[in-house]
């Protein structure tokens, strides 16, 4: 699997303390794809990020990032070396000019790449001699995503990295990271509260609740597994005991009855067929509603 997957987690378990905040986690981040690592506070993604970047020991379980196991202290260092991290924070030296802070964190990494370097000062307008500290919160995150992308980096993980930024520059700083991941072999591990964005820009999907990855795949497969049928009565809706392996939640209001299925459409159409309804319509599910029903339906 280390040549398929940049990131595979399995069965990871962290306890602090008697707080468990992964429970088991499951997932695989195809190489060269962008993944949206979703989930509530809370819910582990914070934790998983920690372990990844050898920042924590996993209880329990494997978590190994290029083939490498995150928890061994020599591997984490070359885990770390070929990682892009930005944080919300964005933590940078304020007393540094722009140039100076690229001219530092450049000498670290022999992969540097003075193009990409050169590319990134024009593409978001960055002066050179601005003191790091007097940059607004938009050209911050911009800086750090240039040093991110400059290292020449296998992987980006980015928490929440347009945080407080406007439309404008938000736009503008993921229109850059499609076009980074597109220019090379780049896997970007994406984790954000904006569903919106990450819908824009990413093709992989994981969403954890609980310290468990309870749905991950393909973005494109998951607006294809999962479907909103809404059925339309006479009179009051009915609130059937539906069987169907597929069904992921139900809801009667009115004399509309809506079910939520993923994937064997068939298979709840069937079941649902019985019911004499006046009309039956199927819907495409939005990334919003997969997640706001995986994290807070009835399943």
């Amino acid at each position: 699997m280390a040549d398929t997957w940049a990131i595979e987690t399995i069965d990871l378990r962290k306890t602090y303390g008697d707080a468990e905040a992964l429970r088991g986690l499951t997932l695989q981040v195809p190489r060269g794809s962008i993944c949206g690592f979703l989930g509530r506070n809370g819910a582990g993604k914070t934790t998983t990020l920690k372990v990844l970047l050898g920042m924590t020991r996993p209880t329990s379980g494997t978590a190994r990032v290029f083939g490498l196991p995150a928890d061994q202290p020599a591997a984490s260092v070359r885990i770390r070396q070929r990682t892009g991290f930005v944080t919300e924070e964005k933590d940078l030296y304020d007393g540094m000019t722009v140039d100076q802070i690229v001219r530092f964190t450049a000498a670290f990494y022999a992969t540097w790449r003075r193009e990409l370097e050169d590319r990134y000062l024009r593409t978001f307008g960055l002066p050179r001699e601005r003191k790091v500290g007097e940059l607004s919160r938009g050209m911050r995150t911009k800086l750090a995503l240039l040093l991110a992308f400059s290292r020449g980096a296998d992987l980006l993980i980015l928490d929440e990295p347009t945080a407080g930024l406007d439309p404008a520059a938000t736009e503008e700083v993921l229109q850059a990271l499609v076009s980074h991941v597109g220019s090379g072999e780049v896997t970007v591990f994406l984790s954000s509260h904006h569903l919106g964005q990450i819908e824009q820009v990413a093709d992989h999907i994981v969403i954890i609740d609980a310290g468990r990855a309870v749905v991950a795949g393909g973005l494109e497969d998951l607006r294809d597994a999962y479907r909103r049928v809404q059925l339309v009565f006479d009179q009051a809706a009915p609130q059937p005991a539906l069987r169907a392996s597929g069904v992921v939640s139900t809801e009667r209001r009115g004399r509309v009855l809506t079910v939520l299925c993923q994937s064997g459409l068939d298979d709840v159409l069937a079941e649902l067929r019985p019911l004499n309804a006046a009309s039956v319509e199927v819907m495409p599910v939005s990334l919003k509603e997969i997640f706001l029903e995986t994290v807070n339906g009835d399943r």
